[in-house]
Formats: structure tokens, C-alpha cells, sequence
């Protein structure tokens, strides 16, 4: 099913005057003949049946208006079948037989811009500022602008079966009316069911963080690829995925961002236990790699100037001091001896 644009059809401004005109000049009609007896009794009674006619049914040619703003669609069919779709903003007329379809009308997708068009009714608008329900008279009129699907937060495994939640936001449009409307039986449902699918297939692939023997783009070497590291990688990935599943149902993909990124609740603190002894770990590795070097320094000092000769037993006492002032966390106070150094 291809989209076909109805660009012939923005003469309603025409046809609203002519309708008018018609109306006006059925009623002199009725009335001047009514009284006049110059005419003929047999055109007479033609002319007051035709205008009776035209006052009883013209306004039938009014159901055929339709006004179409900035960036909306609106898919007509005539007893079931597709006759076009109107674009771009004006003033319509099209068949008064031509019913408008959007079987997604009615579906709220969150922070979708999706968002009530105030086309109510004064009596659905009275019972609602009663505080009273009411049904909104849902819009038949295909969006065209971008919207933003922002889905619940879902808990997948990571490649390394750990429980995270991720939440995305995809940014994303109908190209193609007819596709979205025909091809499938709720194009937002339909977008939204897929974003669930896309993220999961991709969010497996990933360790949330760097692992090693981790192969995430799938040409058989490990890499360092990870959800926490390679955001816009993997949102690129999830946009592709969501792309190449929803071209049949007529809508274009802009962008996908991670909302939300953490570790289930259940494996959190410990996911915290093991992020900070890794950090220490590599804190204490760096304090222990300095001091060595320090006191490979001040050995190396010590000999170059002859300032004192020390033996190997002394050498270690003193490597053992330096590194325990050195690697020590609180501030060392040493005890000083005043005799003889043996």
C-alpha cells in the first residue's frame, strides 16, 4: 500500500461560497416564484422542486469540507476503499462519502506530543469543567510532526546475566500515511511493542560495564564495549534495530537516547561493593607504583652523592620505613634515635 496525495482537492473555500450562493438563489427562487405568475405553471413548479431539493440535501456537499493544518494528514477512504490522503495545511473538499481513518486515534503513547487537540464538543467541554468524565472526541488526523516515544524502563541481563534497567526515548515520525494506517493495525502500539523488542536484543549483546572476553560487535575479537562506556554506540545500534522493523508500517526513526541506565535494585549495593573495591584497588596499586619509585629514587641519590653507605640489611629497613610512610593512610610519626646508627 503507497501513499497517494490528493493535490487536486484544495478548492473548499469554492465550494463553501458556491454552496452559499446556491442557497441564497434557491430562496429567491422559492419565493419569487412562489408569487410571481409571469412564468409558465409547469417551469414554476420545476423551479420550487429543484430549489426545494437543493435546500433539503445541498448541504450534504458541506461533509466534504475539511481543513488540514501545518504538518497533519488526513487518510480518506470511499466504502472501503483507499482514495488518497490530503497534505499540507489548507481548505479541502473532497467526496462528502470519503471517511477519514486512523485506527491509532485514540492511543496515548508517554511524552509522545501525542496530546489532547481540544476538539471536543461545548457539552463534553461543559461536563468537564464540572469535574464530571466525559469522552473526547478523538482526532482522525495523522501527525506528521516529530514525536517522542520515552517507553517504562525495562529489566533485561546484560551478556553477563546481570540484571540492569534501561529506559529509551526515540524520536520518530510518519513518512508514509497509508503504510502506517494500512500495514499495520496500530502504527504507535506497533512502534512502541518494537522499541521493547529492539532493546532487549541489543542491551544483551552488552555488558553494562567493560568485561574481558566480551566480543559485542560480533567479528570474533573481544573489545571493550559496554552500556555504561559505549552509550551512543548502543543507541545507535537500538535505532538501527527499531528502524529495520517499522519501515513496513510507514514511519522514520530520527534518534534513540538512554533515559535511564543502573543495575536492578536486587544486585545494586552489591554492584557498589565491588565498584568501590575495584576504584581502591586501583588507587592502591597507583600510591604503591609511586613510592617504589621514590625510594628507587632516593637509594639511587643516596649512592650517587656518598652520602651514606649502607648495607643491604640497612637498605631493606629503610625501603620497609619509606614505604610504609609512603603508603600508609594516615601521617607516619617515626621515632627518632639519637644514638649510634648501629
Amino acid at each position: 500500500m503507497n501513499e497517494k496525495v490528493l493535490n487536486k482537492s484544495k478548492n473548499g473555500m469554492a465550494v463553501l461560497i458556491l454552496v452559499i450562493a446556491l442557497y441564497i438563489l434557491a430562496f429567491f427562487i422559492l419565493v419569487g416564484a412562489g408569487f410571481s405568475y409571469a412564468i409558465p405553471g409547469a417551469v414554476r413548479g420545476l423551479l420550487i422542486a429543484l430549489s426545494i431539493l437543493w435546500m433539503a440535501f445541498g448541504w450534504i456537499l458541506l461533509l466534504g469540507l475539511k481543513v488540514i493544518r501545518p504538518q497533519e494528514a488526513l487518510v480518506l477512504t470511499l466504502f472501503g476503499k483507499y482514495v488518497g490522503t490530503l497534505k499540507g495545511e489548507g481548505f479541502y473538499h473532497v467526496n462528502p462519502f470519503c471517511v477519514a481513518v486512523n485506527p491509532a486515534a485514540k492511543t496515548r503513547l508517554s511524552q509522545s506530543g501525542d496530546v489532547d487537540s481540544g476538539e471536543k464538543t461545548s457539552l463534553l467541554t461543559t461536563l468537564a469543567s464540572n469535574g464530571k468524565s466525559s469522552a473526547e472526541i478523538p482526532s482522525k488526523k495523522v501527525s506528521l510532526k516529530v514525536q517522542t516515544l520515552s517507553n517504562s524502563k525495562q529489566k533485561i541481563n546484560d551478556c553477563l546475566g546481570n540484571p540492569v534497567e534501561i529506559g529509551i526515548a526515540v524520536m520518530w515520525r510518519v513518512t508514509d500515511t497509508a503504510k502506517a494506517v494500512f500495514n499495520v493495525d496500530n502504527y504507535k502500539e506497533y512502534l512502541s511493542l518494537q522499541c521493547d523488542s529492539a532493546v532487549r536484543n541489543i542491551v544483551r549483546i552488552y555488558p553494562y560495564d567493560v568485561a574481558s572476553n566480551v566480543d559485542t560487535t560480533g567479528d570474533g575479537i573481544a573489545d571493550e564495549g559496554s552500556l555504561r562506556g559505549s552509550s551512543e554506540l548502543v543507541a545507535t545500534r537500538i535505532r538501527d534495530e527499531i528502524q529495520s522493523k517499522v519501515v513496513d508500517a510507514g514511519i522514520e526513526i530520527l534518534e534513540a537516547r538512554i533515559t535511564y541506565l543502573a543495575y536492578a535494585p536486587e544486585i545494586a549495593a552489591v554492584m557498589l561493593q565491588r565498584q568501590q573495591a575495584s576504584a581502591i584497588i586501583d588507587a592502591r596499586k597507583m600510591i604503591v607504583d609511586g613510592a617504589v619509585g621514590m625510594v628507587e629514587m632516593a637509594l639511587d641519590r643516596l649512592e650517587e652523592k656518598g652520602t651514606v653507605e649502607l648495607d643491604d640489611e640497612r637498605k631493606a629497613a629503610m625501603v620497609s620505613n619509606l614505604l610504609v610512610v609512603l603508603c600508609g593512610n594516615k601521617d607516619a610519626q617515626p621515632i627518632v634515635n639519637s644514638g649510634s646508627l648501629y
